[in-house]
């Protein structure tokens, strides 16, 4: 029987995608660092390769998530995959993110090393999450502050549902053969911070400004609100790539994948008032 492993199984996309995967009757893992005591839950870190047997014991197939904090993740995590096609997993699905292409830094050099030697892989490109604003970076100023920063100005994202993320991972890991390519998947249209501000505010019933700032400013606030250097400087040069157009695309892949489409940001807003109620 196959079994799915699920690594970052307690974040944004791989708790969404296991619960999937358990509502569908799929012998999975969940892999974390801190597995929260799942019945399927194993400890698991990048960097600790005394983790790693626990973790592929009897599974055919990895869901990848990189570290959220510390360097480069590429070495530890190709290092894993070898681990894993020596003992005969053969299929892989990669978390990238859609503005790095096969090559790139990070899980850029993770997708390359699939495509020039993974047996079966695809690796899902997605624009931002709509969760960094009800789990993510955003959610503590809009709650507390009635704001949202970004170094963006004008530039537009097509926002996506991680549950949509999730969806288009459980497709890839389990038909009955994986496509070697990659997917930049987007939600339904690429809006502005203003246009999320509008539309948490309708949702939250009381006015969120959208802050604009600059890109050291907005690392600045990142590193006060706890994460790491090279972290707030990535997401502050990220809305600058913003600001450029970077993200102003819109594409058909969760769609074509999953045969719905992806939700809507002003749905999401809705869902998710709660949330934001000071």
């Amino acid at each position: 029987m196959s079994r799915i492993l699920v690594t970052g199984g307690t974040g944004k996309t791989g708790r969404r995608l296991a619960a999937r995967l358990r509502a569908d009757g799929t012998a999975l893992r969940v892999a974390s660092r801190a597995p929260n005591g799942a019945a399927d839950g194993v400890v698991f870190d990048w960097n600790a390769p005394e983790t790693w047997d626990g973790a592929l014991d009897g599974v055919t197939a990895a869901y990848l998530v990189a570290p959220a904090r510390g360097g480069d993740p590429a070495q530890a995590m190709i290092g894993f995959v070898q681990a894993a096609m020596a003992r005969g997993m053969g299929r892989f699905v990669l978390l990238s993110a859609s503005l790095l292409s096969a090559g790139g830094p990070g899980m850029g050099q993770v997708h390359q090393w699939l495509h020039d030697n993974a047996p079966q892989w695809a690796v899902i490109r997605p624009s931002w999450f709509m969760q960094n604003f009800s789990e993510g970076q955003h959610l503590a100023t809009i709650r507390d502050e009635d704001a949202v920063y970004s170094a963006a100005q004008d530039g537009r994202v097509p926002f996506l549902d991680a549950e949509d993320i999730a969806r288009v991972a459980q497709i890839l890991l389990t038909r009955a053969k994986a496509p070697n390519a990659d997917f930049i998947l987007t939600g339904p249209r690429a809006i502005s911070y203003d246009d999320v501000a509008r539309s948490l505010s309708a949702a939250a019933g009381r006015p969120i400004a959208h802050r604009r700032v600059g890109a050291d400013a907005l690392a600045a606030r990142h590193r006060a609100a706890g994460l790491p250097e090279l972290v707030a400087q990535i997401l502050a040069m990220m809305d600058t790539a913003i600001a450029g157009g970077a993200e102003d695309r819109v594409t058909e892949a969760v769609a074509a994948l999953t045969g719905h489409p992806p939700a809507d940001f002003d749905s999401f807003a809705r869902a998710n008032a709660a949330v934001w109620r000071n």
